[in-house]
């Protein structure tokens, strides 16, 4: 009889543990603290992540690649440890840049936390789902509480109508997920990846059903991580919610919807490569193509992040195109290198709201350069990460990408990313442009005064500059983390 539950298990779920029980203590502590200033509560929070983060790094320098656990639902490897590392160093930055933002805001600190950390547990819970039981319930967990993060400004009719369209939207993909796994178990008899696998491969038939679950569950993690056709709730999305639960977004949620599509196909749907190839080629090149011509159009900074959040989703969309390990490592090292970047330029957008100003128009940036020349200056450094440009992670992490489907014999479709890059210069330059060559407006830039966005912005900067210029220790744990993958 297969035992249901062994107590060592509880030490492979450690971070997930240890996050929750912050979120829960940070719920409490908020309720104690009714009435009094309660900022202490991102200490309180960041600390449990780091906490976990710590235990991550713990059981990848135990050298164990690949431990199952409760039954084999949940595992733990070394992918799943990179992408955990990157949702829990996003999720530290954003409480970080959110800390005084939340106050100034006038938003619940202990209810945004509390949502924050149990939408963290979801990705981490997603990143090590080896079966489509335990990826349904960390799916689950992120998305309820990221509705929730996403209208947190109950007041806001913007943030609603984003808010809306996002649950809306979500519910919708969730169903079409569910219903692609019902047919998955129903072809192939089981629920763990690698049996689905095994049963897949000794049918030796095209199975209409099977073809019907790729086709949905291509169609509902595209849904997560907004690939052209199922984008349309995004832009409203980002316009409208706060801005550090946009990063958060942009920086976790969406790359978890990443993590777990490579996961699946790969792993579970590996004889219909040819056909999941071709489909994700098509929207790959959609999604940065639409992506990045959209956001020429852009005036709201949001709104032109949100667009080009979808074109990145769309290169990394390259990696399971080719399948082959050093495009699974190429969409590793680019995630972390996306999440910093990407919640970085978020955060220059809390900096300059203040008060009533939001922050949120490319016009906001108006001589930038003149007011603060350091703010600017890191600005620049993530718009060139986000475009490509070296010495940053976005060059490196474009690099093996690019390189990736090269390798693999995609010319075009590395030709076509190409050309995206090229095109996305436009709109990030022109934020540049913005802050170094207009004159500073007359009433001045207010800019927040909050130690702790400076140091999540340096954070963020950081790792960027890093990544760009040292990328060989991140690049070796992104290939052997892909070795369990791609094989």
């Amino acid at each position: 009889m297969t035992q249901l539950f062994d107590p060592a298990d509880l030490y492979v779920l450690a971070p997930e543990i240890i996050i929750t029980v912050t979120a829960l203590v940070v719920l409490f502590l908020d309720l104690a603290a009714r009435g009094r200033e309660r900022m202490w509560l991102a200490g309180v929070s960041a600390l449990g992540v780091v906490t976990a983060m710590a235990l991550v790094g713990r059981q990848v320098s135990e050298g164990s690649s690949r431990v199952l656990a409760f039954s084999g639902l949940h595992v733990v490897d070394y992918y799943a440890n990179f992408f955990k590392v990157v949702f829990l160093l996003s999720a530290v930055i954003v409480i970080l840049l959110s800390a005084r933002h939340l106050e100034e805001q006038g938003m619940d600190a202990g209810g945004f936390y509390s949502l924050l950390l149990f939408a963290t547990l979801g990705t981490m819970l997603m990143a090590s789902a080896a079966d489509l039981l335990s990826l349904f319930v960390g799916l689950e967990t992120m998305s309820v509480c990221t509705y929730a993060l996403c209208g947190f400004l109950k007041r806001d009719q913007r943030c609603n109508e984003g808010a809306l369209k996002y649950l809306l939207m979500g519910a919708f993909s969730t169903g079409v997920i569910l219903y692609g796994m019902v047919l998955l178990y129903g072809v192939a008899g089981s629920t763990n990846l690698e049996a689905i696998a095994k049963a897949i491969g000794r049918g030796g038939f095209r199975n209409p059903a099977l073809v019907m679950a790729m086709v949905l569950l291509a169609s509902g993690f595209g849904f997560k991580i907004a690939a052209v056709p199922f984008h349309m709730y995004l832009p409203d999305m980002y316009e409208g919610a706060p801005t550090p639960v946009v990063a958060f977004m942009a920086g976790a949620a969406e790359l978890a919807g990443m993590a777990v599509l490579v996961r699946v196909f790969l792993l579970a749907l590996p004889d219909l490569q040819m056909d999941w190839g071709l489909l994700f080629w098509v929207l790959a090149v959609l999604t940065m193509t639409i992506g990045n011509l959209v956001a020429i159009a852009q005036a709201n900074i949001k709104r032109m992040l949100a667009y080009s959040t979808i074109a990145h989703m769309g290169y990394l969309l390259i990696g399971p195109v080719v399948g082959s390990q050093l495009g699974v490592a190429a969409v590793l090292f680019y995630s972390l290198a996306y999440a910093c970047m990407t919640i970085g330029a978020f955060g220059m957008v809390v900096l300059l709201a203040r008060g009533t100003a939001r922050g949120d128009q490319i016009d906001d940036f108006t001589g930038l350069a003149q007011k603060s020349p350091l703010a600017a200056g890191v600005m620049l450094l993530f718009l060139l990460s986000l475009t490509g440009i070296p010495p940053t992670a976005g060059f490196v992490g474009k690099f093996y990408l690019f390189a990736a489907a090269v390798n693999a014999g995609y010319i075009w479709l590395a030709l076509i990313a190409v050309i995206n890059s090229a095109i996305s210069l436009f709109y990030y330059m022109r934020v540049a442009m913005v802050m170094y060559m207009r004159e500073l407006p007359p009433q001045g830039i207010a800019l927040s005064r909050s130690p702790a966005l400076y140091l999540a912005l340096l954070l963020a900067a950081v790792v960027t500059l890093i990544l760009g210029i040292f990328p060989g220790p991140v690049l070796e744990f992104a290939w052997a983390s892909a070795a369990g993958i791609a094989g």
